[in-house]
This record gives C-alpha cells, structure tokens and sequence, in this order.
C-alpha cells in the first residue's frame, strides 16, 4: 500500500503549497507594479521580469514533477529576442501560460495540501491515539480541527482506530486523484504545444540537414583534393613529359610508357569522378528505389534477401535517404555483425527494415553512425528505431512520412 509513489505522491502535495504560494507572490509583485507603471519606459521591462519569474517557476515546478512523479514535459523553447529581450518575453505563448499556472497552481495546491494533511494526520492520530489513551484523564475531550472527539471507552477507541486505518488507506489515493489535475495542468501549461513542438522539430531537422549538407561538401572536397586531383597532376605531368618527348628525338618505349601512365591516371580518375557522384546521387536511383536497393544487396559479401513492395515511388527526398540508409546499414552488417544472412524489407507505408542474424548490441550512440543516419532520416520527418539485443539478432526499422507520387 505504501510504496515509493505513495511517499512521493505526498511530499510533492505537502511542498506544493508553499512553493505555489511563495511563487505566486514572487511572479505577481513585478507582474502588477509592470502594469500600472507601463506608461513609464520602466513598466514594460518589470512586468516582463514578472513574466521570466513565471517562467523560471514554471521550470521549477517541472523539475519538481519529473523527480518526485516521474512526469516527462518537453521543455518549452526560450523567447527569441528578434525586436528585444522584453518584446519576446510579453509576446511569447510559452511564459504566458506559465504565469497562468504560478496562478492556477496556488489554489489548487491549497486544497490539495489540505486534504492530503487531512487524510494524513487524521489517520495516524486516529491509529496512534490507542496507544497513549491511558495517558489522559478520564471523560477526556480532544479538540480536532472539524469537532470535539469524546472517547472513553474501548469500542470508541477501536472504532476510532479502524477510522484511521481506512483514512490511512484512502490517503494514497486520494493524493493520487487529487494530483491529476496538477498532471494536466502541467501538460497543458508548462508543456509545448503540438505547434511549438513541430517548430522545434522542424528546426532541429533543419540544423541537422545543413551540417549534414556541410559533411558532404567537405567530403566531396576532401575526395577531390586527395584523390581525383592527384590523379590529373600526376596525368598532366605525364602528358608533358611525352610532349617533351615527342618535341626531340623521340624514345619510342619511353614515350609509350609515358603515354600508358597517362591512360592509367586517366581512367583511375574516372572512377574517382564516378564513385564520386554515386555518392550525391546513385545512377540506380533513376530507375527507382527498388532497382537501387537489388544493386546493393547483389554487391553485398553477406547474402541479402530483399522484399520491396512500393505501388507508389516515393518522393526523391525519401527515395535518397532510404537509399543510402540501408547502403550504410548493409556496410555495418559486413563490418560488425559478423551475421551470415540479412533482409532488406520495404513496405507500401515506407517503412524499410533491415536484419540480421548477427551478435547484436548495435546501438545509435551520440557521433556513432546509426545516430547520424537517425538524424538524416528526421530531416524528412522520419524515425528509426533499433532492437539489437546482445547475441541478436539485430532490426533497424526506418519509417518514412507516407507521402508519394505515382510512378
């Protein structure tokens, strides 16, 4: 009856009160003196002191909800100060709806103080008072906050005692009833709203398709530095050598081996180039994404079983990403799995999964590949998600937003 949550349930109710109270007269002190001084320039910047105060109680209260009820709010974003800190403070949803629950919360974390001190104190002094009534003198009157109590005989003294084990009993409930409404309060107030929350995530998607843009840029650069412009060099430098050749008295054998670099140099770097825009955009990918998806497991070394059942062709975003997805999935397959068989399954719905019958413990660790490809697949408001237990086997489900054209 009494557990962890029960503790926890009563030591948020009973803390309530005085932390709603002292915010309450916190927040409203700058809040008012803001308003009725706002045809000074100083108005203005008080109240929205008022405002952050909210703000900040409203964290606090959160804070306080996550530790002791175990309730997860998403944090709303801070005002963004486009025109000035004070302006997005006054104008920003977020810190409104904060002050209206520094507001809302002090009377309902009144009533639910005192009915959780109610149940509380009226049940353990109910089963405890059996234990010192021979202590007081007789016809003895005991004064309690809701009226006198008279008890001087052995059935009242028990019945009393049966009143406080079910009081005590009910106390755990009652709580938990009366903190719904906290719960929902919380949600709804101190939370971010459906909107705010798509912005947040359209942001983040945002952020992590430019760097991911940038990473691709600096290794295209990269990759014509190191490779395909050395191989030109070295092709020029040849050329000129069988030029130089050519213009004297010519070294037949010399300037054919010349000439032979030269082609070698020349066709090294045509797959350099090719490998290279095989990398921005598949050549497989033309013909859709089930041709692009049998060209990879036919080049697999672990022998890959594919399914690919898309009435509809995905949009080119999504055909990319799923692409070059299951390309890095099939690549840690062979690197790391030590599996001997792997599926490649895509469904109508867009949803590409992938396992296999390897040791298992993949995991999208912060800067580890599995979590790159999760936030390339949010760019296009997608999700993955991996089950791979230790011994396996291992599934990573790519779900794409269900949106197409027609082949």
């Amino acid at each position: 009856m009494f557990t962890r949550r029960t503790w926890a349930e009563a030591l948020y109710a009973l803390t309530g009160l005085p932390l709603s109270v002292l915010g309450l007269v916190l927040m409203l002190l700058p809040l008012l003196l803001g308003t009725l001084l706002s045809v000074t320039f100083v108005g203005l910047p008080i109240a929205a002191l008022g405002v952050l105060l909210a703000r900040g109680l409203g964290n606090t209260h959160r804070a306080l909800a996550s530790w002791l009820l175990g309730l997860e709010v998403p944090k709303p974003p801070r005002p963004r100060p486009r025109r000035g800190v004070v302006p997005a403070v006054l104008l920003n949803a977020a810190s409104w709806r904060a002050v209206a629950y520094v507001i809302l919360k002090a009377p309902v974390g009144l009533f639910t103080f005192v009915a959780t001190a109610i149940f509380w104190a009226y049940g353990l002094f109910m089963v405890a008072y059996v234990t010192f009534w021979y202590l007081l003198p007789a016809d003895q009157t005991i004064t309690l906050p809701f009226g006198d109590i008279r008890i001087n005989t052995w059935p009242t003294v028990l019945l009393q005692s049966l009143v406080g084990v079910l009081l005590l009993w009910l106390a755990p409930k009652v709580t938990h009833f009366l903190l719904f409404l906290d719960h929902v309060m919380i949600h709804g107030l101190l939370g971010t709203t459906t909107l705010e929350q798509r912005v947040r995530d359209l942001e983040e998607s945002r952020a992590h398709a430019v760097d991911d843009a940038a990473a691709r840029l600096r290794r295209i650069e990269r990759d014509l530095h190191d490779g395909t412009q050395a191989r030109m060099v070295a092709l020029a430098m040849h050329l000129g050598m069988a030029k130089d050749e050519l213009d004297g008295e010519p070294d037949l054998a010399m300037t054919r081996k010349l000439v032979e670099m030269a082609h070698h140099n020349a066709k090294e770097a045509l797959v350099e180039v090719r490998d290279l825009a095989r990398g921005i955009h598949p050549a497989a990918l033309d013909k859709g994404l089930d041709p692009a998806l049998a060209t990879l497991a036919a080049r697999s070394p672990v022998p890959v079983t594919l399914s690919v059942d898309l009435p509809v062709r995905p949009a080119a975003s999504v055909e990319t990403i799923a692409y070059f997805c299951t390309a890095e999935l099939l690549t840690n397959i062979v690197k790391h799995s030590r599996a001997t068989a792997a599926t490649v399954t895509v469904t109508p719905d867009l949803t590409v999964t992938v396992t296999d019958n390897g040791v298992g413990g993949a995991a999208a660790s912060p800067g580890s590949g599995l979590a790159g490809l999760a936030e390339r697949v949010a760019t296009v408001d997608g999700t993955l998600t991996i089950s791979s237990p230790a011994g396996g086997p291992t599934e990573v489900v790519v779900e794409f937003p269900h949106e197409g054209r027609d082949r």
